[in-house]
């Protein structure tokens, strides 16, 4: 049982922490990019929001509610990607800071939504015929919001060094990692089978 645990926990932190499916690491470090550590707990709701969506949208297709075109889906992940980055770039981070829980918070549920259901091919093939999907759909989910933690607190310690070590301001560094996540994911969305 708790073997069982452990390796669900642990596949859902390797499948967020895979360098070959970085584009659930891209969308955490453009929508974190734009706070520092005093802010852990607006960033904690807005990673939780992330997780609930995908979390949902798990429920959903393991229970086969919804089925959704894998194409669209993986044309749709990137696209959320962008958004949230350029909404750094023309915003430099501010429109994030003075976000009330409004438009930025649903936006982060909705985009977890989009991403779950990225998930859920992989996860289909995770749950086999096993009766305990609610279970095991739980303990995956908790291996992709520690995988979510760590990133966050990569991005938060990178920033705290970049704008107090090398002095960047704070503007820059958001600028900057966004404008190169705007450049991974073009060629993503470019790439994609829907548009092929």
């Amino acid at each position: 049982m708790l073997e069982n645990f452990w390796f669900n926990v642990e596949y859902g932190i390797n499948h967020v922490l895979d360098i070959n499916a970085y584009d659930h690491v891209l969308f955490l470090i453009v929508l974190t990019v734009s706070y520092v550590f005093k802010d852990w707990k607006r960033v904690l709701l807005l990673v939780s929001l992330f997780t609930l969506g995908h979390t949902l949208s798990l429920v959903l297709a393991a229970y086969n509610v919804v089925s959704v075109n894998a194409t669209i889906v993986e044309f749709l992940i990137p696209i959320t990607i962008l958004i949230v980055a350029l909404f750094n770039v023309f915003t430099s981070g501010k429109g994030a800071q003075r976000e009330k829980v409004g438009i930025l918070f649903l936006s982060t549920l909705f985009f977890g939504l989009v991403h779950g259901l990225g998930f859920a091919r992989e996860f289909q093939m995770l749950l086999g015929d096993t009766d305990n999907k609610l279970i095991l759909l739980l303990e995956f989910a908790l291996g992709i919001e520690i995988a979510q933690v760590i990133i966050v607190f990569v991005v938060l310690f990178l920033g705290y060094v970049v704008q107090t070590i090398f002095r960047f301001t704070k503007r820059d560094w958001i600028m900057i990692i966004s404008a190169i996540v705007v450049g991974l994911v073009i060629p993503m969305i470019l790439n994609s089978d829907f548009l092929t």
